[in-house]
This record gives structure tokens, sequence and C-alpha cells, in this order.
């Protein structure tokens, strides 16, 4: 008897707490429907375009045909599912915070980490729209490295923070030997030389396709938007690809705290933005020449 008069006594005391913190429930409930995941994702599709559906009430922005973000939007992709896999052919730790793994080669050297595969991602594609005069390059010294004076022979000779170049090779222009000046700028380059070197995006409302979020340093860490929509009250969104260390596989990110909206991110300077496995705390964007 005893123990029937405690258990009704504490299911008393339950449902008048439960009854004053009423809105810790509808809070609960808030926080279940925002887990409750929207498909914007293409499974059977293979370019980052055809991945991800566009959200309800907004389109994509459009851009010249032939042009930097529009090589970007259509970047082609591996079949849904593909595991992230590290320069040396094992699997990435966590398979968690991803959609797409871009057709990129990871080289087994270990060198093509987050800005470098961005700066890969950036000179391929002005290597094949015959602008190659235009790849180069800042080392974290400030000294800059073009693939034309690579090409021509010429090598950097570095002695602490001092950059000299002397040409001490023969001319080679092949796809072979630009793939060995972008070791050499990985190497070289990184965060730290791209925040100094690249025009900054101050209103984040001038964001395009190509525009980077950084955070500049040793370590520190970059994604580039790949596709932006926008709907009629000019409020944008962007889907976001990284490479990381190790060096792996370049992949589109989900976005893990707003799901009704993943892989689609909201982007504003100076906020605090996760991406994936790294948290952004004082966001800046920066921009290719």
């Amino acid at each position: 008897m005893k123990k029937l008069i405690l258990i009704l006594s504490l299911l008393s005391v339950f449902v008048i707490v439960a009854y004053q913190f009423k809105p810790v429930k509808q809070a609960t409930n808030m926080i279940v429907g925002s887990i409750e995941k929207t498909n914007h994702i293409n499974e059977d599709s293979l370019t980052i375009k055809s991945r991800v559906n566009i959200p309800e009430g907004y389109k994509r922005v459009d851009y010249p045909k032939g042009s930097f973000e529009e090589y970007l939007r259509n970047y082609k992709l591996k079949a849904y599912g593909s595991k992230i896999i590290n320069y040396d052919n094992t699997d990435y730790f966590w398979q968690g915070g991803h959609i797409g793994i871009l057709e990129i080669p990871v080289p087994s050297n270990g060198l093509q980490q987050c800005a470098d595969a961005l700066i890969r991602i950036r000179s391929e594609y002005l290597w094949d729209n015959n602008r190659k005069d235009e790849i180069g390059f800042n080392f974290t010294s400030g000294d800059y490295c073009s693939w034309d004076k690579y090409a021509d022979g010429y090598r950097p000779i570095i002695n602490g923070n001092k950059v000299t170049f002397s040409k001490s090779a023969s001319k080679n222009e092949s796809k072979a030997n630009f793939y060995n000046y972008l070791n050499l700028i990985y190497m070289y380059a990184g965060t730290l030389s791209l925040y100094n070197e690249l025009p900054k995006i101050n209103d984040a409302k001038q964001l395009k396709l190509g525009d980077m979020l950084i955070k500049g340093g040793s370590p520190g860490h970059i994604v580039m938007i790949c596709d932006e929509v926008i709907n009629d009250k000019g409020e944008k969104l962007f889907l976001l690809f990284q490479g990381n260390t190790p060096a792996q596989n370049v992949h589109l990110v989900k976005n893990l705290v707003d799901t009704t909206i993943s892989p689609w991110y909201k982007l504003e300077k100076d906020a605090v933005i996760p991406v994936s496995n790294y948290t952004f705390y004082d966001s800046k964007f920066v921009r290719f020449k």
C-alpha cells in the first residue's frame, strides 16, 4: 500500500512539473521537427548541379557558359555513397558529413590537403580553358610563383623565409610537369598565403560561386562555394565542397546544423558556421583573382 501511494505521489509530481514546463515540450517538438530531413538529394545523379535539388522558392543564379562558376556547378561526382578515401588508400575516419565525392584524383604523396585541393581545381580550370598564364600563387613567404616561370625552368631557392628563383631546369610545358609545379605550390602555400593574397569579400550578399570561406592559419581551413540559389527576397543559399587533412577526396558537404535545407548553407560574414567536421568561428571570405 505504501509503495502504491508513493508511486501515485510521484506520478502527480511529474504531471504538475510537465504542465509547468509545457514550453520545454514545444521546444523539444521543434528540435525533433528540425531533425526531419528534407530530401534535396538525387542519388542517381553524377554532377553537383544534378545531385542537389533547388529548395522551394529558390532558383539557380545564372552564369555564362565556360565560366569558372559553371565549371564548378557541373563538376563530376562519383556514385552516391562513395567513401572519402585518404591519400594512402585508407578510409577517412568519419563518413557522416558528405553527400558526394568529386572526380578529382588524390596524389599518393599526401600533399593535396584542404587549400591545395582548391588550388588544383582552380588551376585545372585555367589549364583547360587556355588561361595558363594566369596560373600562379604566393608562397606563405609572400613570393609569387607562376606556372609560366616554372615551365621555363625557374626553381625556387629557399633559405629560411627568403626565396629567390634561378633557372635550373630545361623548359617543360607538359601536363606532367604542371603537376610537379602544383606539388611545389602545395608545399609552400596554404590557407594563410591564400588569405593574405586573395581579395576579401566583405559583403556576404556579394558572394558567388567559386568564393571561399576561409580561416587562414597553421592549421587553418578553407571550403569553396560550388552552387548558388536565390529567392525573390534576394536571399541566397550555397553548396560547399572541401578537401581536408590528411589529403583525401574532395567532397560535397552536408549541412549538419540546419538539416531542413541541407546540403544548402546560409552564409554570413563574421558568423559561426560549422561545416562538416570543422567550425569557422569568425567567418571570412576570399575570391580567386
